[in-house]
């Protein structure tokens, strides 16, 4: 069945995975639920091995993803690459292969394929991560800011591994009206990602972005005709930068009390330009 994030449910086949736990994390208090993030427009929810997609059906990406992490269990298995679409959705509601076709733009796991590659169902889950409805295009260019997207995905996944500790990471663009468009699809060029942890006293939480646009103010993003049937939208090198849980709930629509009120770096009242790994810190 279709679950949208308002609490509609349509007609369609049921999911027989579980899905995004909200109850994973534990904390010396009990366990604690951190639902779903809701979002600001109607997303139809899908559920994969330890994870869970909001697809946002008329931007055709996931709004919103939710995987839970258990880094006592995480298993190495073969990558693989055999991306597809999901079945259970219209292909117009979701963005495949074509927009990825012939171009630069690169199909960027938004639930990394490593993070619910765990436990009994590791190989299903590593097959999960490869649907369309769990990427989102990004610039194929790498340099030091994107590594470092990818260094705080490492060091996201290598503290759980390393304490054996269980993560709930949310992770999806930052639609904005104004995305260059290209082949039907908006292209966003801002992503968020929030890491949600058991403290010693409760569930604690860190946020950041990545930013794709151009960093040269004179890219002119307005070419959208031309966009439609032409080349891929300008997106500039990336930059990541540690934000307060609240500045993503508002940029991206979401509601996500329990990380707003969870988050260790709620103070911070600026965005930080993370330039190295060193940088990065989940805990206070």
């Amino acid at each position: 069945m279709r679950l949208w994030s308002n609490g509609r449910v349509s007609d369609e086949t049921a999911d027989a995975t579980t899905g995004y736990d909200p109850t994973f994390l534990s904390v010396q208090a009990g366990p604690t639920e951190i639902p779903l993030p809701g979002t600001a427009q109607p997303t139809i929810r899908l559920d994969y091995t330890h994870f869970t997609v909001l697809l946002d059906p008329e931007r055709r990406l996931a709004a919103a993803t939710a995987v839970n992490i258990d880094g006592a269990r995480l298993i190495d298995v073969e990558r693989g690459d055999d991306w597809h679409l999901d079945p259970r959705v219209d292909e117009d509601e979701q963005a495949g292969a074509e927009l990825y076709a012939r171009n630069d733009l690169d199909r960027g796991h938004l639930v990394r394929r490593r993070d619910p590659v765990w436990g009994a169902d590791a190989e299903r889950a590593n097959r999960d991560t490869f649907v369309y409805t769990n990427a989102a295009p990004q610039a194929a260019q790498f340099n030091q800011s994107k590594e470092l997207w990818s260094g705080l995905e490492d060091y996201v996944l290598a503290n759980a591994e390393t304490f054996d500790r269980r993560l709930s990471v949310f992770t999806g663009p930052i639609f904005a009206p104004d995305d260059p468009p290209y082949r039907g699809v908006l292209i966003p060029r801002l992503f968020y990602k929030v890491a949600a942890w058991a403290g010693a006293t409760g569930v604690e939480a860190a946020g950041y972005i990545l930013d794709q646009r151009p960093q040269l103010d004179d890219i002119d993003l307005a070419t959208a005709t031309a966009l439609a049937v032409g080349d891929p939208p300008p997106l500039g090198p990336f930059r990541t930068f540690q934000v307060p849980v609240a500045d993503i709930a508002q940029l991206a629509g979401l509601s996500i009390d329990v990380l707003i009120d969870a988050d260790v770096h709620a103070a911070q009242t600026s965005w930080l330009l993370m330039t190295q790994r060193s940088e990065i810190l989940l805990e206070r």
